[in-house]
């Protein structure tokens, strides 16, 4: 084996126990996780203000303090709103189920010509309420295991004060963290290493920013309109759920609409409001393909929706709830790396070698026959 390939060899066995190691420590690095990637959604405001003469001290403590506060306002403005409309969907739940049982299900027995035998409301209703006590059941288990066991409510204490102070000693050490590890790589591959990371950084920056804004503005656009258009009384509480899941494509809309509907029929109970929901949905997601993605995200992944949707289920069905919000910086990063193979292939020698068949002789120019 050359030298060449034993350095390549060597490479991936690094970055195979690196991959192992961590997937070993994966349940102690999730806050450490957590709070590498504030300090990265951070560390931009930083370097700015060191460009304006700040220490790198003083700036990490202005950015740390601005953020802190601004989660502390904005935690207090939504716990309430939140509960508040969760209060007024408990309390309409028998209004729901009254009107499922009374209209919506004669409604689809009549059109779709099923018998009250293959379509019985009372039988769905009686699998809503037990596995709804079910749900409450484990819940309440879960909960009261929390309570008994004291080391893991120590252990949860002690990760959500771990977050904000490893965010704020990473963010003060960024810099140097980042020096350290590219005096680390190999000589042969640290120029290559840093260019992707680079490529990278400037799509995960560009992405999460104009992505967060997106959200935040689709939220706050349907829970107004819903609210003073539509006149739904869980308006705030439908449109700040559309919008926290709009980074998966068509799925904010899609759940925000359908949620609004049964909401809307239950609560007026005409068409007036259903068209008026059907307007809000329609100038919302006109608003966010015509002006928002395109000015504040447009086309920083460079995936298909389709591919967008499989990268965000297979985050869910791989990691979890954090695999659907990781998976989107994930197909990012590794869009950055097939670009970068896709390069790399097209100049090698595998794709531009040729096959050393003889082509086939063009046939001569011939005369045409005189008469």
């Amino acid at each position: 084996m050359g030298s060449d390939a034993w350095q390549h060899v060597q490479m991936v066995l690094l970055i195979l126990i690196f991959g192992f190691v961590l997937w070993l420590l994966a349940p102690a690095l999730m806050p450490f996780l957590i709070a590498a990637f504030l300090a990265y959604i951070a560390n931009p405001l930083v370097d700015r203000l060191e460009r304006c003469g700040l220490g790198r001290t003083l700036a990490v403590t202005i950015v740390f303090s601005l953020l802190s506060v601004g989660v502390l306002v904005l935690l207090a403005i939504l716990i309430p709103l939140i509960e508040r409309q969760i209060s007024r969907a408990m309390a309409a739940l028998p209004t729901v189920v009254a009107w499922f049982q009374n209209t919506a299900a004669p409604w689809l027995q009549e059109h779709l010509h099923l018998s009250s035998q293959a379509f019985n409301p009372q039988d769905l209703v009686d699998l809503i309420r037990q596995h709804w006590q079910q749900a409450g059941g484990l819940a309440a288990a879960l909960l009261g295991h929390v309570s008994r066991s004291g080391l893991v409510l120590i252990e949860w204490l002690a990760n959500l004060v771990l977050i904000p102070v490893v965010t704020f000693y990473l963010l003060r050490d960024w810099d140097t963290l980042t020096e350290r590890v590219r005096e680390l790589l190999p000589r042969q591959y640290e120029p290559t290493i840093t260019r992707l990371l680079q490529d990278c950084d400037s799509v995960l920056g560009s992405f999460i920013k104009g992505q967060v804004v997106v959200m935040l503005a689709l939220g706050l656009f349907y829970a107004l309109a819903l609210s003073l258009i539509a006149g739904l009384a869980l308006g705030p509480l439908i449109g700040i759920v559309a919008g926290l899941v709009s980074f998966v494509p068509y799925l904010g809309v899609i759940t925000g609409l359908a949620a609004s509907l049964i909401a809307v029929f239950v609560q007026y109970g005409d068409w007036l409001h259903v068209l008026l929901v059907l307007g809000v949905f329609g100038v919302g997601q006109a608003l966010e393909g015509y002006f928002l993605v395109p000015r504040l995200v447009g086309d920083k992944i460079g995936l298909h929706p389709v591919a967008v949707m499989f990268a965000v289920l297979a985050g869910g069905q791989l990691f979890g709830f954090f695999g659907v919000l990781l998976a989107l910086p994930v197909a990012a990063v590794i869009t950055v790396l097939l670009r970068f193979a896709h390069a790399r292939y097209m100049g090698s020698q595998l794709y531009t070698a040729h096959s050393g068949a003889p082509e086939d002789p063009k046939p001569a120019d011939s005369d045409p026959p005189t008469q």
